[in-house]
């Protein structure tokens, strides 16, 4: 009787421990070999965009952050035409490596459903970038040197995600009136998307 009481035991702990070891796995971040680097501006790729804004930002500002559940890292730089003194549009990059839970809920609702949350912007899903992405865009110039135009790219690899963002806004006090075409926007931001991520893992 002792022995199968022991033998009970034993195989009882046997099994939580096998339970205990595949929760474990199934639970393991799945970060596919991205970083979150401590200077995202140095790290991500905005060739795209050199082009048009020849004029490059010489100091861009980036913070970063480093914790049990989350790195983060982000970038923002101003864009300028040649001849431009001040900013002509702007871009902000964000890199989150989540190590405690799977963002694929929250980031699935947010960015799919962007437009009912958020009134004049239009959202496209994205083929062939990780997992999941989207493209939320808005232009409010309706050719008039006024308004803005703006351009989302938010990406998920696993547990991974990532955004890019382009804005541009046109006032009476700024001398740039043709920014570039939401269609072009899109563009760089896929291409340089796809480059930043390229880079961004080990």
């Amino acid at each position: 009787m002792l022995w199968a009481v022991v033998g009970a035991v034993v195989a009882s702990a046997a099994w939580a421990a096998g339970v205990f070891l595949i929760g474990a796995a199934v639970n393991a971040a799945d970060l596919r070999g991205y970083t979150a680097p401590s200077d995202l501006c140095s790290r991500a790729d905005y060739g795209s965009f050199k082009d048009e804004y020849t004029a490059s930002d010489s100091s861009p500002t980036h913070s970063s952050l480093k914790d049990r559940a989350l790195d983060e890292s982000h970038c923002s730089a101003s864009l300028k035409k040649s001849g431009s003194s001040y900013a002509d549009a702007y871009l902000s990059i964000q890199v989150d490596l989540h190590k405690k839970t799977d963002p694929a809920p929250e980031f699935t609702a947010t960015w799919k459903n962007y437009e009912r949350a958020h009134t004049g912007y239009d959202v496209g899903a994205v083929e062939g970038i990780g997992d999941e992405a989207y493209l939320v865009t808005q232009d409010t110039t309706s050719g008039t040197s006024a308004g803005s135009r703006y351009a989302t790219l938010a990406v998920r690899d696993g547990w991974v995600t990532y955004t890019m963002s382009y804005s541009a806004y046109l006032s009476s006090y700024d001398p740039d009136k043709d920014p570039p075409k939401i269609d072009e926007i899109s563009d760089w931001l896929k291409t340089d998307t796809r480059n930043t991520l390229d880079r961004l893992k080990n």
